[in-house]
């Protein structure tokens, strides 16, 4: 086999050279089988380091690269993208991680982490020898999108959606659009209206002939693959299926419900924050009220900040405060969460009203006492160093946001992930925010993790943008990284139909033989089914066994010749 292999090995800066002797990892990579050029650069990814790895492939005819440095993760896609440039195919390529695991993991160790790096060469070497090009497919995409959900944040991407001449279709829960702004005076601390807003986006909806408002229904199933959905919407008319090129889930959160906590359920005087903000709505101006904050959050169990509570009860406590310049507002507090120049200047507004806090220990909470139409609070000021006593009319307990009741079901119906507390898991924060793993489905607003209504306005149009590429584009590439079956080898036993995660394999008749059949468009390469299959009968392009065991010789004899 006449393959030429070009080495290149990142400093990454000092990430992986301050611990990783990297001059003598290339010189040991132009010792290993295939290696035609070993290099160096200070930052690979570097428009500098890019060209020279473009200029090396060039002149000293290279067929395949590895590339050791940092994670695939986020520049796997840079390095291919110049080997296609400089006229390979992307697919010849291989990633060497040196960085996550081995100079991080080894910073204290620098002569084993040298000659760890070399080994990790080495494999990527022997693999690389074997890889093959692979070609990339293309597949249609319907021009409808579902939305799934009414809140602010669902109703902003479905306007924003059918604003671009998408057909879109809503699908909201309960008859109400607007979702937990519905129940709430104002947003922001400039104060804007918060149903004045609902009621401007659901109008900018409802004008639209592209827009389809499922009132009261469900998303009672979903099959398919980006660009192929088949959305089934279970309504008062029964079920309707909705074909579609993108899913957008906004479905939103809800309030905690503090039974048993501060004496909540059982004294009326005891409120949460949605609460107080319907009486806010009715005009009602309560003038002696404290507030509690992270009730339910922040404790075991629930450890998480909801992170829209403390600015919340500012904007509350300030709006009562002004309301009544005689008023008694009380805030009683483990810590002030009020990231944001916006968010600290409504907290020194709100200190500089008359407005008091006193700050308590997880170990030593407040304690509500019932007194008639009042209710006294009794806190340990840590500030202050003593307990103080407090009577109020109304209690206001600040409480944690919560993923929807359904959050497991629909991350099942999408396949996507959930976090340990309910909530959906974007794939990346940084580098693929508001998608979810699953390409064609994506997520905005507190379905994700609790944030405010400008939050939830922001990542709905995003979610949009994002959604509208593949549609507009009318295409979307297929990965070449899938599994495929050897139908003389299956068993058509089903294994690997059980395993796949994406319910991208099925059973069909093929020449009058069972077997299995992968979907390429909705396979991602994950290689559950190759681990399942009894008979050898999946290979994953990319990863083949061939190139596995070429890998596990080629750390065999890197040992073995470290060790002499």
């Amino acid at each position: 086999m006449m393959v030429r292999i070009g080495v290149f090995i990142c400093h990454c800066g000092h990430n992986i050279a301050s611990v990783v002797d990297v001059e003598e990892v290339v010189e040991y990579a132009k010792t290993l089988p295939w290696v035609a050029h070993a290099g160096h650069n200070l930052y690979s990814c570097s428009e500098e380091g890019l060209g020279s790895i473009k200029r090396s492939i060039t002149e000293n005819k290279l067929d395949r690269v590895v590339v050791a440095a940092c994670t695939p993760r986020t520049h796997e896609p840079l390095f291919r993208r110049a080997c296609e440039q400089a006229g390979i195919n992307k697919y010849l390529f291989e990633f060497v991680n040196i960085r996550e695991h081995c100079s991080w993991i080894h910073a204290k160790e620098p002569k084993e982490a040298t000659e760890k790096a070399k080994k990790l060469v080495a494999m990527g070497v022997a693999k690389a020898a074997l890889l093959k090009p692979q070609t990339e497919s293309e597949a249609g995409v319907i021009p409808t999108a579902v939305v799934i959900g009414g809140g602010i944040s669902g109703l902003v991407a479905a306007a924003s959606l059918v604003e671009q001449g998408i057909e879109t279709h809503l699908v909201e829960q309960t008859g109400r659009l607007g979702g937990l702004l519905c129940d709430i005076t104002t947003i922001g601390p400039e104060g804007r209206d918060a149903r004045t807003l609902v009621k401007d986006v659901v109008q900018r909806l409802e004008a639209s002939p592209k827009a389809h408002i499922h009132r009261k229904a469900r998303v009672s199933d979903v099959k398919g693959f980006i660009g192929s959905f088949e959305v089934t919407i279970e309504g008062c008319d029964g079920p309707t299926k909705v074909p579609a090129g993108a899913i957008i889930v906004a479905t939103g959160t809800r309030e905690f419900v503090p039974t048993g906590e501060y004496g909540f359920g059982k004294h009326p005087q005891v409120i949460t924050q949605l609460e107080l903000e319907r009486k806010l709505a009715r005009g009602e101006k309560p003038k002696r009220v404290v507030f509690i904050t992270c009730v339910g959050s922040r404790q075991p169990g629930r450890e998480y900040c909801s992170r829209v509570c403390c600015n919340v009860t500012l904007k509350n406590a300030l709006a009562l405060s002004k309301a009544s310049p005689d008023s008694r507002i009380r805030i009683i507090h483990r810590d002030i969460m009020s990231s944001g120049s916006a968010a600290e200047k409504l907290y020194k507004e709100t200190s500089d009203s008359g407005v008091r806090f006193l700050r308590y220990g997880l170990e030593r909470p407040p304690e509500v006492v019932s007194d008639g139409d009042r209710v006294n609070v009794i806190v340990y000021d840590e500030t202050l160093d003593e307990v103080v006593s407090l009577d109020a009319d109304l209690v206001v307990l600040a409480v944690p946001m919560l993923p929807p009741d359904d959050s497991e079901v629909t991350g099942k119906l999408l396949k996507v992930p959930r976090d340990k507390f309910g909530f959906f898991l974007e794939a990346h924060v940084k580098l693929r925010p508001v998608e979810f793993s699953t390409d064609g489905v994506f997520i905005c607003g507190s379905a994700r993790w609790p944030v405010n209504a400008r939050e939830c306005i922001w990542q709905g149009m995003a979610a949009a943008a994002k959604a509208s590429i593949p549609i507009k584009e009318g295409k979307v590439v297929i990965q070449a990284i899938t599994a495929e079956v050897d139908p003389e080898k299956c068993a058509a036993c089903g294994n690997c139909v059980l395993a796949c995660p994406y319910e991208a394999i099925e059973i069909v008749d093929q020449d009058g033989n069972r077997a299995a059949k992968v979907n390429e468009a909705q396979c991602k390469g994950c290689g559950t089914c190759v681990a399942a299959c009894h008979n050898d009968a999946v290979s994953q392009k990319g990863f083949t066994s061939g190139q596995l065991g070429a890998m596990i010789d080629a750390l065999v004899k890197a040992s073995l010749e470290g060790s002499r």
